[in-house]
């Protein structure tokens, strides 16, 4: 015999198959023993303690869940700001630099104070250095090309919450097991970031905003390659591209 499932069943369904989660998956970060085949069948109630975890981890609005709203998420506020910060020795922030090697270690000792005193640091007397807390990031792989290149540092400023984050900008994002330099697009809800990498070849990365610990945006660089003919390699990428369309009219003529 049919019969029609609640509303919350099938928007349960719902927010599993939209973060493509298999049941057991599913059921394994909600803490639901086995799958969640019964709660999609109607045989089992959703229980508090899944719906605090449907919040908490996906940003789900209860109310929504249980058609009694039409907002489906709800901005929880995720602390974003530096984890630890250093001063030197007239109590002013330093500046850490986190090389490609120290940062695959860095998600893990975000909250190592001893961790930290092993990185070199450094002060810049600049005013637009002054009553914020930087970090510099050295960049890994070519993601982000043509504006950063591998080995470049990007200097980036703390930002406290994604509210406080503009949106577009170049940031360095601090996930639970990475560190990332992306260009960052927000959800309506604030409750995920697109990570878009500059370079085409890479597709965009969608993360939740409980998956990030700290987000610093980039407002400068520290590049040790100089360009001594910038025109000519300009002049150079216009005949290659127009070289290309060449070959491309010619390949539709035959």
């Amino acid at each position: 015999m049919k019969y029609d499932l609640p509303i919350e069943v099938i928007r349960f369904k719902e927010i599993r198959e939209s973060h493509n989660m298999t049941q057991q998956a599913f059921a394994e970060a909600l803490g639901i023993k086995n799958s969640t085949a019964d709660i999609e069948r109607g045989k089992s109630k959703i229980s508090g303690a899944v719906v605090a975890e449907l919040l908490h981890q996906f940003g789900v609005n209860p109310l929504w869940l249980f058609g009694k709203s039409h907002r489906k998420t709800i901005e929880l506020t995720v602390n974003t700001a530096p984890k630890v910060v250093t001063v030197d020795s007239t109590n002013e922030d330093n500046i850490v630099l986190v090389n490609v090697k120290a940062a695959a270690g860095y998600p893990h000792n975000i909250q190592d104070v001893d961790w930290y005193e092993e990185l070199p640091a450094f002060q810049l007397p600049l005013n637009e250095y002054r009553n914020a807390t930087y970090r510099g990031f050295q960049v890994q792989g070519d993601s982000m090309l043509p504006s950063l290149y591998p080995g470049e540092w990007v200097m980036g400023r703390a930002v406290e919450s994604l509210s406080m984050l503009d949106n577009h900008s170049i940031c360095v994002i601090v996930l639970q097991d990475s560190v990332l330099v992306k260009k960052v697009q927000k959800h309506p809800e604030n409750d995920r970031l697109s990570l878009i990498s500059l370079n085409k070849e890479y597709p965009p990365i969608t993360v939740n905003a409980n998956e990030i610990q700290e987000i610093w945006k980039v407002n400068s660089k520290i590049s040790m390659e100089i360009d001594q003919e910038p025109g000519n390699a300009s002049l150079e990428q216009i005949h290659q591209a127009i070289s290309e369309i060449k070959k491309d009219l010619e390949d539709l003529k035959k």
